[in-house]
C-alpha cells in the first residue's frame, strides 16, 4: 500500500521504549507529519481529553504504544495499576480512532498474552488456549482485552486494526530502574554497577534456567511500519528474533559485553516466571520481514546508549 509521507501519523507513547523507536524509524523513512503528545499534554486515561485530541488532530494512522509496563517485581507489586491503566488507555484510543475514521491502527500487545505452558515455539493460534502466567496476569488480561477490542471493531465496524505481539524488547529509552525493569536492562545495569564497584560477583534473580527471546526495539518498530506499508489491517502477528537464550547464558553475555569480570550467582529464592517463551515468527517471515539485529549486537548498542545516559540513569 502506497502511503503518502505527509500522512498524519499519531504515535501514542512516543517517549517510551517502543514509541521512541517508532518515531526514529518513521523519521528515518521520510514521514514528516508525526504527531506526539506527552502525558502532561494529553492524559490518555481521560476519555474526554482523548476524544478531543482525536477530533482536533484527526490522524490517519495510529501506533498505540502507550502502556504501563514492567518486569516481574513491578507486575507483582502494582497489579491494579497494570490492569486498570492499560485497559483505560487502549479503550480510549481505539474508540477515539474509530470515531474519526482512522485508516489503520497498530495495537502493541505482548507475548505474555499466551498461556504459561504453551507449546514452543508459540504460534498465534495458541492465543486463549490455556492459563496465563500468574506473575503478570493483570497486565496480560489487559492486553488480551485490547486484542479482542481490535478484532471486534474489525469484524463489527469494518476497521483496520492490527495487533502485534512482541517478544522481550530492549534498546534506547529502556527503563533501568531495578524495581520496574525487565530482565535484560536490569542485567546491564547490575553488571555495570558491579564493574564500577569492583565486585567479585553479581546476583541474578531466579535459577537462570528459563529461556527467553529478545528483540532490539528498532527491529520491532521496523516490523510495525512494515505492516502499515504492506496494508495489513487485520489479525495478530508475533514479532521476534526467532531464537532464544537461557537467562544464565544471557547474564554471562551481558557481563562479557559490559566487561564485568566477576562471578554470576543465581538467587533461587526469587521467581523464574514462565519456563520458556519463544515466538513462532513464520507469519512475518512469510510476509517478507525478518529481524536485522543479533542479540550480541543489540546488547552492545543498548549498553552504548546506557553509557550515554549513565548519569541520569544511575541518579534515578
Amino acid at each position: 500500500m502506497q502511503i503518502n509521507k505527509k500522512s498524519k501519523i499519531y504515535v501514542a507513547g512516543h517517549r517510551g521504549l517502543v514509541g521512541s523507536a517508532l518515531v526514529r524509524q518513521l523519521e528515518g523513512l521520510g514521514y514528516s507529519n508525526i504527531i506526539c503528545r506527552t502525558r502532561k499534554e494529553l492524559d490518555l486515561l481521560n476519555q474526554a481529553a482523548t476524544n478531543n485530541f482525536f477530533n482536533i488532530e484527526k490522524p490517519e494512522y495510529v501506533f498505540l504504544a502507550a502502556a504501563k509496563v514492567g518486569g516481574i517485581m513491578a507486575n507483582s507489586t502494582y497489579p491494579a495499576e497494570f490492569i486498570y491503566e492499560n485497559l483505560q488507555v487502549q479503550t480510549n484510543v481505539i474508540q477515539a480512532a474509530y470515531q474519526v475514521n482512522v485508516k489503520w491502527l497498530c495495537f502493541l500487545g505482548s507475548s505474555c498474552i499466551y498461556p504459561r505452558d504453551c507449546p514452543q515455539p508459540i504460534m498465534e493460534e495458541y492465543f486463549l488456549s490455556g492459563p496465563l502466567e500468574k506473575s503478570n496476569e493483570p497486565y496480560a488480561v489487559a492486553k488480551i482485552a485490547g486484542i479482542e477490542l481490535c478484532n471486534s471493531f474489525n469484524q463489527g465496524l469494518g476497521t483496520n486494526y492490527v495487533s502485534v505481539m512482541p517478544t522481550n524488547l530492549y534498546g534506547p529509552n529502556d527503563s533501568y530502574n531495578l524495581e520496574e525493569s525487565h530482565v535484560l536492562p536490569a542485567l546491564i545495569r547490575k553488571a555495570h554497577e558491579a564493574k564500577l564497584r569492583g565486585d567479585h560477583e553479581m546476583v541474578v534473580w531466579g535459577s537462570g534456567e528459563p529461556f527467553r527471546e529478545f528483540l532490539y526495539v528498532d527491529d520491532m518498530a521496523d516490523a510495525c511500519i512494515f505492516l502499515m506499508e504492506k496494508g495489513i489491517g487485520r489479525g495478530m502477528f508475533n514479532i521476534g528474533l526467532g531464537e532464544d537464550i537461557s537467562i544464565g547464558q544471557l547474564a554471562h553475555l551481558v557481563a562479557e559485553i559490559v566487561e564485568f569480570k566477576g562471578a554470576i550467582v543465581f538467587d533461587r529464592t526469587k521467581p523464574d516466571g514462565t519456563p520458556r517463551k519463544l515466538l513462532d515468527v513464520s507469519r512475518m517471515s512469510e510476509l517478507g520481514w525478518k529481524a536485522k539485529t543479533s542479540l550480541a549486537d543489540g546488547i552492545a548498542l543498548a549498553y552504548a546508549d546506557f553509557l550515554r545516559n549513565e548519569n541520569a540513569i544511575l541518579s534515578s
